[in-house]
C-alpha cells in the first residue's frame, strides 16, 4: 500500500510540476512583458534587453519614440527616396513572364469556354425550373489584373511605380462577383480534383476561389479572429487560426520594405553563366533572399509558419522568391519570437540594399509604423492592424538592427554587409513610367 500510495503521489506532483510549467508560468511571463504606460517600447525578449546599449550605428532605438515635425505623406516621401527608386535594366523578352499575345489569346479562349459552359448550365437549370442570374463576361485588355500579370518580370513580382498594382487594388473592392468555388487545394483535399495538378494541397481553413466580371480571380478568406485577440502561448503555431487581416497587411509591409517577391541586379554580375564564380554569386544571392531579408520579414510579421517557397519555373534560380501564405502573421504583438532570426544571427550577412531600407524605416521622418498605419488606411477594411500591432512592428525592427550591430561589431561590416546594388551615381534619381524597384 505504502508503494501504491507513493506512486500516486509522484503522479500528482509531476502533473502539478507540468501545470505550473507549461500553464501558469507562461502565463505569468506574458503578464510581467506587457507593455506598461511608463514604457510603451519595452522589450519582451530577454535576450536583447540589453541591446539598445550597444553604441554600433545600427542601433535606431532612440528614433522609435521622437515624433516628426515634418508634415505631408510620409508614404509618398518614402517612395519618393532615392532608395526606392533604383531602376532595372532595360527587360528582355526572355526576362518577363508572360509576353502579352500569348496572354491575351489565353484570356480569350477561357472566356469562349466559359460562355459555353454557361449556356450548357442555363439549359440545365431552366429545364429542372431553377432560376441562375445571368451575369455576362467582360474581357478587357486593359483590366487591372492582365496588366499586373504583364508586368511580372525575373527581377520583381511588381514594380512600387506600378498603377495597376493600386487599380487592381481598387477593382477587387466593388467587381462583380460571378461564381465562387472551393479552392484547387481544397478540392485535392477532398477527392473531387486531380492532386498532381496541385503542387502542396494543404489548409485548415475555407478558402473559395471567386471569379469576377472581368475574369479575373479573388481568393476569400472569413474572419476567424478579431483584430484585438492575441493567439494563446500554448498553441503550436501550425494549428494558429489563419487571419484575414494578415495577408492585407503582409502585402502594405513587403510593398514599403521590399523583402520578399524581389530580387536585386548585382553590379558585379559579370561572370560567364555556369563558371564557378557565377555559381558561388548565384548561390550567395539565394543565401541572402532566404535566410536575410525573407527571415528578416517573417519576423516582423510574427509568422513561424513558414516551411516553403515559390519560385516560377521559367526563371529558376535566376529569380525572386515568392512567399504567398502570410495568414498567420500578427497573432502576438505583446512578444516577438526571437527565434525566427536564428538564420540572420548565425549566418551575420545582409544585404546593403536591405540594410538601409531598414535603417530609413527606423528613423522618425519615415518610421515604419507610421508609414503602415497611413497606407492601411486606405484599405476598405481598416483598421487592418490595432495599434498595439503597428507599435510592434518599430520594436521588431530595431530586435533586426541590433541583431545586424552585433554582428558588425564581432565580425566587421565588410563580412557582414554585403554589397548588391549599382553605384548611386546611377539610381539617385526617379524616372516617370521607368521599371523601379
Amino acid at each position: 500500500m505504502r508503494r501504491d500510495r507513493l506512486l500516486v503521489a509522484v503522479t500528482l506532483v509531476t502533473l502539478l510540476a507540468a501545470d505550473i510549467h507549461f500553464v501558469l508560468l507562461p502565463r505569468l511571463k506574458t503578464w510581467y512583458h506587457l507593455p506598461r504606460e511608463s514604457c510603451a517600447c519595452r522589450v519582451t525578449n530577454g535576450s536583447l534587453e540589453n541591446g539598445g546599449a550597444t553604441t554600433v550605428p545600427w542601433t535606431t532605438s532612440q528614433n522609435f519614440t521622437v515624433v516628426s515635425t515634418e508634415r505631408g505623406s510620409k508614404l509618398e516621401r518614402l517612395f519618393r527616396h532615392p532608395l526606392y527608386n533604383i531602376r532595372l535594366p532595360e527587360l528582355g523578352p526572355d526576362e518577363r513572364l508572360l509576353q502579352e499575345e500569348e496572354l491575351m489569346n489565353y484570356c480569350k479562349r477561357k472566356v469562349s469556354r466559359w460562355e459555353r459552359m454557361k449556356k450548357f448550365y442555363m439549359e440545365a437549370a431552366a429545364a429542372s425550373n431553377i432560376t441562375i442570374l445571368d451575369h455576362p463576361v467582360t474581357f478587357d485588355p486593359e483590366a487591372s489584373w492582365l496588366q499586373f500579370h504583364l508586368g511580372i518580370n525575373r527581377y520583381a513580382l511588381y514594380s512600387r511605380d506600378d498603377s495597376s498594382v493600386d487599380r487592381l487594388l481598387r477593382d477587387m473592392q466593388t467587381a462583380t462577383v460571378i461564381s465562387a468555388d472551393f479552392t484547387q487545394d481544397e478540392k485535392a483535399l477532398k477527392g473531387a480534383c486531380d492532386c498532381s495538378q496541385v503542387v502542396k494541397p494543404s489548409g485548415l481553413h475555407l478558402k473559395l476561389a471567386l471569379k469576377l466580371q472581368d475574369f479575373g480571380k479573388a481568393m476569400f478568406k472569413p474572419m476567424r479572429q478579431e483584430r484585438h485577440e492575441e493567439t494563446p502561448e500554448n498553441f503550436f503555431y501550425f494549428v494558429d487560426f489563419q487571419r484575414h487581416n494578415a495577408e492585407i497587411a503582409a502585402f502594405h509591409l513587403d510593398r514599403h520594405t521590399g523583402m520578399t517577391g524581389q530580387t536585386d541586379k548585382s553590379r558585379n554580375e559579370l561572370y560567364s553563366e555556369g563558371s564557378d564564380m557565377s555559381k558561388q554569386k548565384k548561390s550567395l544571392r539565394q543565401h541572402l533572399n532566404l535566410k536575410g531579408k525573407n527571415v528578416i520579414l517573417f519576423h516582423v510579421l510574427g509568422n513561424m509558419d513558414r516551411h516553403h517557397y515559390e519560385i516560377f519555373t521559367k526563371f529558376g534560380d535566376d529569380g525572386f522568391l515568392l512567399h504567398l501564405d502570410n495568414a498567420r502573421g500578427f497573432g502576438r504583438h505583446s512578444s516577438d519570437e526571437m527565434s525566427i532570426l536564428a538564420p540572420l544571427t548565425q549566418c551575420c550577412m545582409i544585404k546593403r540594399s536591405t540594410l538601409f531600407r531598414l535603417k530609413l524605416l527606423a528613423k522618425s521622418e519615415y518610421r515604419l509604423s507610421d508609414v503602415m498605419r497611413e497606407s492601411l488606411s486606405r484599405d476598405p477594411l481598416s483598421p487592418v492592424l490595432t495599434e498595439d500591432h503597428l507599435q510592434a512592428l518599430d520594436r521588431r525592427l530595431g530586435h533586426v538592427l541590433r541583431t545586424v550591430g552585433k554582428c558588425v561589431k564581432k565580425l566587421g561590416e565588410p563580412q557582414v554587409v554585403i554589397t548588391d546594388f549599382v553605384e548611386s551615381s546611377r539610381v539617385t534619381t526617379s524616372h516617370p513610367g521607368g521599371n523601379n524597384r
